[in-house]
């Protein structure tokens, strides 16, 4: 009886760090699998299970343009053993297109970290009639009804699309999707016209040659995709608007639990083999530690 006491006690002295490592991480994407959210939270989640000496789950939380996936975080116990892969549209359009989200960005998270950006992909089934985007623009400014893609109402995808339909002139409806993957598929099928992605969502239906890309957002022609003008040569700037990942735990998780898992994070980020692995997927690693985070107000 005595001995049974005396483990019981030495468990409940446990310190909390130890408490959270013993548990597995979660870390909740706000996206259906398959998208540049997901593919990223897998990459990484690998990574952070050594470093950390626990075991990683995926908790893909999809729907409401990535709002029940923060919200889940948001409303998870600060225990260190949650976090979120948020991005561009939960942690900031979302704050400015949704006026009474279930959460405050600020108050609502500790940023862990920031991972990485990727380019945004105007892409096209590999059968359109639409060899170059400047064709594209002249089929649907010459009256054909055109019908573009996003991977969700709200999304990056969505707000681009749109973009691009006003500024060219463009006459077109709006299919949102659930997901990057669904959205990518039904272009290469040919049930859309077109479709703007961020470019890991994308690039494996490019290599497959069921999808092809008009122009992609980027500063410089990229080394893979040679031939594919820049959103700027192809005559649409406004395209090169980079999407963001970053990692953030729910508001009151101790400082010291996010210190060190953002330490984690940034040195698997930092690894050559990372960093290619990110690289062949579309992503740009640009790793910045919680304490240069700010979040919009």
């Amino acid at each position: 009886m005595l001995t049974r006491r005396l483990a019981m006690a030495a468990g409940l002295a446990m310190p909390a760090a130890a408490r959270a490592q013993a548990s597995p991480l979660r870390i909740i994407v706000p996206a259906p699998p398959g998208g540049s959210t997901d593919i990223l939270a897998r990459a990484l989640g690998e990574r952070a299970a050594a470093a950390l000496g626990q075991p990683v789950a995926i908790d893909n939380r999809a729907g409401a343009g990535g709002v029940v996936g923060a919200e889940a975080a948001a409303k998870a116990a600060p225990d260190g053993n949650t976090l979120v892969l948020g991005h561009n549209q939960t942690h900031a359009s979302n704050q400015a297109m949704m006026p009474r989200l279930p959460y405050r960005v600020i108050e609502s998270f500790a940023p862990v970290a920031r991972l990485a950006t990727v380019p945004h992909a105007l892409v096209v089934a590999k059968d359109s009639p639409d060899p170059t985007l400047a064709a594209l623009i002249a089929r649907g400014r010459g009256g054909a009804t055109l019908t573009y893609a996003s991977s969700q109402a709200g999304s990056a995808s969505h707000i681009l699309g749109e973009t691009l339909v006003r500024r060219a002139g463009l006459k077109a409806q709006h299919a949102p999707y659930r997901g990057a993957g669904a959205a990518a598929d039904d272009t290469a099928a040919g049930y859309v016209d077109f479709y703007v992605a961020t470019y890991p969502s994308v690039a494996p239906l490019v290599r497959e040659g069921k999808l092809r890309i008009l122009a992609i957002g980027t500063p410089e022609r990229l080394a893979e995709i040679a031939d594919v003008p820049t959103a700027a040569e192809a005559g649409a700037p406004y395209l090169a608007i980079d999407a963001w990942f970053g990692l953030f735990a729910p508001g009151g998780t101790a400082p010291g639990r996010v210190e060190r898992i953002a330490q984690a994070i940034l040195a698997a980020l930092a690894e050559p083999t990372m960093q290619s692995r990110l690289a062949a997927a579309g992503f740009t690693p640009a790793p910045v530690p919680y304490t240069h985070l700010t979040l919009p107000t």
